[in-house]
């Protein structure tokens, strides 16, 4: 994907995959990408509620932290964010550059993190519960970002 000078995400030290412009998505896909910046929401002003609110109530769930082991169950999954938005020390957690596909009743987002100036990219898989979509699983890992030489 060639952008701002005709040099690629990756060239430019971005993230390579496709980000749509406004306006370009389905119903479905728009109302997958909120729910997904609702799950950042939550987690960047560390309220709990919210983010019991993001995960399945019905769909299994499952999460894997960086440098985590994978966690199952909805109990364990919101007792790890319970612990991590309680940390006082935890760092800011910033997410963006969303891309979506929604494939039936299922929403899978990518998107980068940034915490504490470091990089990730998240994968966030929503499904629809009672008219909602809710996430059942999150990943979260370290990535390396190309720099121009």
């Amino acid at each position: 994907m060639s952008g701002a000078g005709g040099r690629t995400a990756a060239e430019r030290g971005g993230y390579p995959w496709r980000v749509t412009e406004p306006g370009t998505h389905t119903e479905a896909e728009q109302e997958a990408l909120l729910a997904n910046e609702g799950f950042y929401r939550a987690l960047g002003n560390s309220d709990m509620g919210a983010m019991e609110n993001v995960w399945a109530r019905l769909s299994p769930v499952t999460c894997l932290h960086p440098g985590w082991t994978l966690l199952s169950g909805r109990e364990d999954v919101l007792e790890s964010w319970r612990t991590i938005l309680a940390n006082p020390n935890q760092p800011r957690i910033v997410g963006g550059g969303a891309s979506v596909t929604v494939l039936g009743n299922a929403a899978i987002v990518l998107c980068r993190e940034v915490v504490s100036g470091s990089p990730l990219y998240a994968t966030n898989i929503f499904v629809r519960e009672e008219g909602s979509w809710r996430m059942t699983h999150h990943h979260s890992g370290p990535v390396m970002v190309h720099r121009p030489e």
